[in-house]
């Protein structure tokens, strides 16, 4: 998932900020060799770790069909950072959906007290779009593509693995 990961361009990376492209582990600007060599080189890493730190993605950033945030902002992130932690002392997925892309929270389990979040956008905030993420995946194969015979083979076998996925879903 880092691999393939898009973020909005910013002042450190080349072309017109703001616009969606993909970053790996938001190292494209600053990776002074090769990407898949990179991969390579943090893929041989994980090899050595015995329990390796359970990864959470976040999208603060998702907006309804007026461009207005889902989440109610900054000061209230700390609640998906609780569960976070939460999971990441846990042996099981208690309190999580299973989606391709890993686990989401399911909403009792998330600290909602004083807010007002309707039924509605909770399902926006954690919905995983099939159509969007084949879209995301097909986007995704020609970037990685672009490394050539250097770009691990792990590194395909999740992504085909994560596109099997989606396409066995609908």
């Amino acid at each position: 998932m880092a691999a393939i990961m898009g973020a909005e361009t910013t002042a450190a990376a080349t072309g017109k900020v703001g616009v969606l492209r993909r970053d790996p582990m938001a190292m494209l600007p600053f990776c002074g060799y090769n990407m898949a060599d990179y991969f390579g080189h943090w893929l041989q890493m994980g090899r050595k770790i015995s329990r390796p730190p359970k990864i959470f993605f976040i999208n603060w950033f998702r907006t309804d069909e007026a461009g207005k945030f889902l989440w109610p902002g900054f000061g209230e992130n700390i609640r998906v950072l609780k569960w976070i932690i939460e999971q990441a002392h846990r042996s099981t997925q208690d309190g999580a959906t299973e989606t391709p892309i890993g686990w989401v929270p399911e909403r009792e389990s998330l600290d909602f007290s004083g807010l007002k979040i309707s039924e509605e956008t909770f399902k926006k905030l954690f919905a995983v779009d099939r159509e969007e993420w084949k879209a995301e995946l097909e986007d995704a194969q020609t970037f990685l593509a672009q490394f050539g015979s250097r770009m691990p083979q792990e590194i395909w076998d999740e992504f085909n693995h994560l596109k099997t996925a989606f396409l066995k879903s609908g």
